[in-house]
């Protein structure tokens, strides 16, 4: 990661790249850029989103976008990274703020069925729908980690909620995530098909309905 104070003092704001200062200016706004592309994996996936493609849409040449972003694969770990903070940190915030496992999950559905079908961007999830027939193996590899990452946070908060008492000793933690992140790919998928807020909305209902109760 390049240090903001190091970079800008290599190179005022409108350089190419951060390390040339004596670079041509920039025409473009990096974090405009940036947005445009998370919109196009976001839609199409990693396969089928091309060079060319991105830059149509970000309304750069390609020397731009090797400069500013390096290649197709590093512009997408970034684009992974700034979506995971910008559209899919909700999930983050349910385990962590909520006061247990139940209501954690029950707010993640939830919010999982309005994010997933808000208006004016794609459907679903960027880190589920981009890994559809992904012929990269470092990338296929980098995503599954991501998922698999989120149900053993997921595993984590249940097994706190069965040591604090919120749940059935006998509770088995790791099923109960699985079926967590199953209900949420499932439910991207849903919406990519052109389910609506409501449909996701009832679909989290039942899955909360096997919750067992302390």
């Amino acid at each position: 990661m390049v240090n903001r104070q190091t970079a800008g003092r290599q190179a005022g704001p409108g350089s190419e790249a951060g390390p040339r200062g004596r670079g041509r200016p920039r025409s473009f706004d990096r974090e405009t850029a940036l947005e445009k592309a998370i919109l196009a994996f976001w839609e199409h996936g990693y396969e089928a989103t091309s060079v060319s493609g991105l830059t149509e849409v970000m309304g750069i040449g390609a020397p731009s976008l090797y400069a500013a972003f390096g290649d197709k694969r590093s512009l997408f770990e970034e684009v992974v990274n700034v979506y995971g903070t910008r559209y899919g940190s909700f999930g983050d915030r349910a385990l962590a703020e909520e006061a247990t496992a139940r209501a954690a999950v029950e707010r993640m559905l939830r919010e999982a069925a309005a994010e997933y079908t808000e208006p004016g961007r794609p459907r679903g999830c960027l880190v589920i729908h981009a890994a559809t027939n992904c012929t990269s193996p470092e990338v296929e590899g980098s995503l599954r980690e991501r998922r698999n990452a989120n149900i053993a946070a997921i595993e984590s908060r249940i097994r706190a909620g069965v040591a604090a008492g919120e749940l059935p000793a006998d509770t088995d933690a790791a099923a109960m995530a699985r079926h967590t992140g199953a209900m949420v790919q499932g439910m991207s998928q849903q919406a990519r098909d052109g389910a609506g807020k409501e449909q996701l909305e009832a679909l989290a209902e039942l899955a909360m309905r096997i919750w067992p109760r302390s």
